[in-house]
């Protein structure tokens, strides 16, 4: 069985031995665990968020970059193609995981879930769970964890502390914008799942967003990083599922009743209150579908250029 943990670990291995390759920082803590900075007290760049979000894929995923435009306005692009989009992206991607230890909080995703089984539900409808010796995390976070928070990582994926490894970027970095624009095929697996589809029946997935410029607060970051796929990411999915007809109109975000305004703007009038606002937001924005058993080709939602550009600030 595919391990996303031991297929990480070979990337975060780069990422520790040559730091100064990607303008990351390793540490090592007292009790053997090991992170790499991403973004929190170091510059990060492309090479680093495009190593972050192959680690947070668990290896299964190949991620590119390209210079393209919104409108006329140019903007880098990330792309990503996996052949593995139930594991790739709801066994490992997905930020199923709130590691809270003490003053620390992360959102935490990558392959570490598919050993602690966070959520477990997830794990049980893709019929997937990893074994392996060393658990691999991605931490979305503006602090550098512990040991004490490596060592409730380490009790949750039941190894050892030395053997946890964690990549640690800030939302509003480069790493974090890059790495929150590389979820833009998962949003799309996530969106099927949620509304009852076998994700299992997706045999590849690709897909594409704008990388968002770097805002100056978390709060402000994530607004812009999540309009990147809500308002401009396009998912290209080959599946063996006629029954992909029934979930159509339900994928994209344009169906939701919180659409039309940068998300920012939409948190803000919501009081800040996630319960405000209506999940089916994060969506994609266009999903291409090619059903292989019938041979036919469906198109849902369409590309907002004039929202994501007034995210980013240029509009």
């Amino acid at each position: 069985m595919i391990s996303v943990n031991e297929l990480a670990l070979d990337i975060f291995e780069e990422l520790a031995e040559y730091p100064e390759d990607y303008n990351v920082e390793f540490h090592q803590l007292d009790n053997g665990a090991r992170l790499v900075d991403c973004g929190v007290k170091t510059k990060g760049g492309y090479l680093a968020g495009k190593r972050f979000t192959e680690i947070c894929m668990g290896g299964l995923a190949e991620v590119t970059f390209r210079n393209g435009n919104i409108n006329g306005v140019p903007m880098p692009f990330i792309d990503i193609n996996t052949d593995f989009p139930a594991i790739s992206c709801l066994g490992s991607q997905k930020a199923g995981w709130t590691v809270k230890v003490g003053n620390f909080f992360a959102m935490g995703s990558g392959p570490a879930r598919a050993l602690s089984l966070m959520p477990k539900h997830t794990f049980e409808v893709i019929e997937y769970e990893d074994e392996c010796d060393c658990a691999v995390i991605c931490l979305e976070s503006d602090k550098l964890p512990t040991a004490e928070v490596m060592d409730e990582i380490a009790k949750k994926c039941n190894v050892e502390p030395s053997n946890v490894c964690a990549v640690v970027a800030p939302t509003a970095s480069i790493v974090g914008s890059i790495q929150v624009a590389g979820r833009c095929v998962e949003t799309a697996i996530y969106k099927l799942n949620e509304l009852g589809f076998d994700t299992k029946k997706i045999q590849a997935a690709m897909g594409t967003a704008p990388i968002p410029p770097v805002k100056k607060d978390s709060t402000r970051a994530m607004g812009c990083t999540n309009d990147a796929t809500i308002y401009h990411g396009q998912i290209y999915l080959t599946m063996r599922a006629p029954e992909i007809v029934d979930y159509l109109d339900k994928i994209p975000s344009c169906k939701s009743s919180s659409y039309g305004e940068p998300f920012y703007d939409t948190f803000k009038a919501a009081g800040f209150d996630f319960y405000k606002i209506d999940t089916s937001l994060f969506s994609p924005a266009e999903v291409i579908i090619n059903e292989l058993t019938e041979g036919k080709v469906y198109r849902t939602g369409s590309v907002n250029p004039e929202v994501t550009l007034k995210s980013f600030g240029l509009l």
